[in-house]
C-alpha cells in the first residue's frame, strides 16, 4: 500500500545562498514525493565557495534534536547524510543510523572529503578514518574518485581504466555497503566525456553511465546526484535506471544553467528542471559491464 508519509532524514548543512546540501536535497526529494526531515549540521550565510561566508556550527544541538525525534517515535524510510564537518558529527550520524535503523531501510552516505586529487581544506586524515567507519553502516555510498581513493588508501589517479575502477568499486563494497558508486570518473584517451560507475554486490553487476563534458564547474552537483539517486532507489527504480536518471537530470540542469550570465559559485539552477524528475523515464546510456573479466 502507498505510504503518504515516506520520510527521509537528510543530515546536511544549510546554506542561505548557493544550491548545495539541503537547498538541493529538499526540493529534489520533495519533488519526487518524499517528506524530507532535515537534521542540519550547520547553517551558513552562503556555500563555502563564496568568500566571507558566515557559519553557525550546530554540532552541540544535534543530539537534542535527535532526542526529540526519538520521543516522537519518528520512523524514516531512508537516512541520507552528506557533508559532515567534524569527527563529532560523524559519530552523531553513526549513532543516528544505529538508533533509527529498521528493516527495510535505505541508508545513503555521500562521503564528502575532497575532489580533484585533494582533500577539502576542512578535511584531514582523522576525518578520512572516521568516514571509513561511517560507510560500513551504509547501504549505498557515492564518493567521487578522490574520495574513493582516500577511503581505500590508494594513490589518486585522475584517470583510471575500467578494470581499475571496477576493482575500486568492489573494494568499497567489501567494507559494508551493498552498492558503491564513483562519480566524475575519467577514462584514459577520452576527454570529451565523464562517467559514473557503480557496483551492486547483491547481484555482482557493474554499471556505467556516460555524459558529455561541459566546460563549467558548479558546487552542489554531487549533492544533486546523490539526492536523485536516493529518491530513485526509494521509488523502486533499478540501479541502472537510477544512475541514468541522475546523470540525465544533472546534465540537463548544467546545460540550463550554462546559458545564463550567472555566477557559477551559486550552483546549478535546479528549479529550471525539477519537473523532469516526474517525467516518464527515457533510457539514456547506461551500460552493463563485464567487470569480472575487464
Amino acid at each position: 500500500m502507498f505510504n503518504p508519509r515516506r520520510r527521509i532524514a537528510a543530515i546536511h548543512d544549510l546554506s542561505g545562498i548557493g544550491k548545495v546540501s539541503l537547498t538541493v536535497a529538499i526540493p529534489i526529494l520533495a519533488s519526487m514525493g518524499f517528506q524530507v526531515c532535515p537534521l542540519p549540521t550547520a547553517v551558513l550565510s552562503s556555500n563555502t565557495e563564496i568568500p566571507g561566508f558566515q557559519l553557525v556550527d550546530l554540532t552541540s544541538h544535534m543530539r537534542d534534536f535527535i532526542n526529540h525525534w526519538k520521543a516522537m517515535q519518528m520512523e524514516f524510510s531512508a537516512i541520507y547524510s552528506g557533508f559532515l564537518g567534524s569527527p563529532d558529527q560523524i559519530e552523531i550520524v553513526t549513532e543516528f543510523i544505529d538508533d533509527f535503523r529498521r528493516s527495510p531501510q535505505l541508508v545513503v552516505v555521500d562521503p564528502v572529503l575532497g575532489d580533484d586529487g585533494s582533500l577539502y581544506h576542512s578535511m584531514n586524515g582523522q576525518m578520512v578514518e572516521e568516514m571509513k567507519k561511517l560507510i560500513t553502516h551504509a547501504n549505498v555510498i557515492t564518493p567521487n574518485l578522490t574520495e574513493a581513493c582516500a577511503l581505500l588508501d590508494l594513490p589518486y589517479q585522475p584517470e583510471m581504466s575500467e578494470k581499475q575502477l571496477c576493482r575500486v568499486l568492489k573494494d568499497l563494497c567489501s567494507h559494508g555497503p551493498t552498492i558503491s558508486m564513483i562519480t566524475n570518473a575519467r577514462i584514459p584517451g577520452n576527454l570529451k566525456q565523464t562517467f559514473v560507475y557503480a557496483y551492486n554486490a547483491g547481484d555482482k553487476k557493474f554499471w556505467k553511465v556516460s555524459c558529455d563534458y561541459v566546460p563549467a564547474q558548479y558546487p552542489g552537483t554531487g549533492d544533486t546526484f546523490t539526492s536523485v539517486i536516493t529518491g530513485c532507489l526509494l521509488q523502486g527504480d533499478s540501479l541502472p535506471i537510477a544512475l541514468d536518471r541522475a546523470v540525465q537530470f544533472i546534465s540537463t540542469a548544467i546545460r540550463a544553467t550554462y546559458g545564463y550570465g550567472y555566477d557559477n559559485r551559486h550552483g546549478i539552477l535546479i528549479e529550471k528542471v525539477l519537473p523532469n524528475l516526474n517525467a516518464p523515464f527515457t533510457p539514456g546510456c547506461f551500460e552493463l559491464l563485464n567487470g569480472e573479466e575487464s
